[in-house]
């Protein structure tokens, strides 16, 4: 399982069982040490995760945090953690004053449903008030596990994470910003704009009356863009398949040029007897048929040459089993004789469940 599959299967857990965690501790026990676990530390051994870190805070001595994830017997990033229904804004500034005091370049405050990832971008040593990442991890974003990754004990490199930390963080302050505007512009934002096209003084009334307008205009233009995208979107996909009509069309009248000139052997006959006798399991036979080719002797499912099953190549000399991968590129695989196509069970019937989960409707 890749690093994405882990951290999907993670956020489907916790969205089950958030509602079922009662204490900080069971919180750390279901969600955040599986979380640690994910990025590839071993949470058992303490040279790697120590948890109920020390950190002296001034005359405080003894505080603890709850994990330090060590890097050559020092640590690199420290956690602090909540319980699951605690609001994280309370608690950064704890997580601040463990920081200041620590070798660690980076710092991670949780609740185990929000994730925030703290450095020192701003000021060296002084942990930033704002988190370069966020995220919830049930609904966690492709570009964000990506980032995420980079914590990936495999992948740790604190110079690199902080080289990219700050673009991150001032892109996503960035996209904060760009979104309250679009939903309640501020002042600034509408005199921006109604200065270029208002020709005199901006004043109170005028711009209440460019604040409706300019919030009207945002929601048209993303209305539009959304449409222009759905029409490429359609349009693309209408010339794909009026594409894919026309080569499927072309092809079977190659097959039946060719019909004429084929000979289909007893060999190839047992051999498809023997491919339905596997996909039987999975499917009704029916929908099992053969084309003959002069090249190749090809088994399709629902008698459509766009759903090879398998091609086999049974002629003097060498033979073969051939199955189509994702780019419908051949992937042939010699056999000695028929016997051998039983070695191929789990990959005939892998194909099968590819061509009918594609045209499974959407939930």
């Amino acid at each position: 399982m890749d690093f994405k599959d882990q951290i999907k299967l993670l956020g489907d857990r916790v969205n089950k069982l958030k509602d079922q965690i009662a204490t900080e501790e069971a919180t750390k026990n279901a969600f955040i040490m599986p979380f640690l676990q994910a990025l590839g530390y071993d949470v058992f051994n303490p040279m790697e995760v120590v948890p109920e870190y020390i950190s002296d805070i001034g005359t405080k001595k003894g505080e603890k945090i709850d994990y330090a994830i060590m890097k050559d017997s020092t640590p690199c990033i420290l956690v602090e953690c909540k319980h699951i229904a605690q609001n994280l804004n309370l608690h950064d500034g704890q997580l601040l004053r463990y920081f200041h005091v620590s070798k660690a370049k980076f710092g991670i405050l949780t609740n185990g449903l929000n994730y925030r990832f703290y450095s020192d971008l701003v000021e060296a040593n002084k942990m930033d008030e704002k988190p370069f990442l966020e995220f919830n991890i049930t609904e966690i974003k492709d570009n964000q596990i990506e980032e995420l990754k980079k914590f990936h004990k495999a992948y740790f490199d604190a110079d690199s994470i902080t080289n990219t930390a700050a673009e991150l963080k001032y892109t996503n302050e960035l996209k904060h910003l760009i979104q309250q505007e679009l939903v309640a512009p501020t002042p600034e934002f509408v005199k921006h704009f109604a200065r270029q096209v208002y020709p005199s003084t901006i004043t109170q009334k005028v711009l209440e009356q460019f604040t409706n307008l300019t919030k009207k205009s945002i929601q048209q233009h993303i209305s539009d863009l959304i449409t222009e995208r759905l029409k490429t979107a359609l349009t693309k996909e209408d010339q794909t398949a009026k594409e894919q009509d026309a080569l499927s069309a072309a092809t079977d009248e190659i097959i039946k040029e060719e019909a004429n000139k084929v000979i289909t052997t007893d060999e190839e006959l047992e051999a498809f007897m023997i491919v339905k006798t596997i996909l039987r399991q999975k499917i009704p036979v029916t929908r099992i048929s053969y084309r003959d080719a002069q090249s190749y002797f090809a088994i399709l499912l629902d008698d459509n040459n766009r759903k090879t099953i398998c091609r086999l190549y049974l002629g003097n000399g060498k033979k073969f089993i051939a199955t189509l991968d994702e780019q419908k590129k051949e992937v042939k695989i010699e056999i000695n004789n028929l016997d051998d196509i039983f070695n191929q069970s789990q990959t005939l019937l892998s194909v099968i469940e590819a061509y009918d989960k594609a045209k499974e409707p959407l939930q």
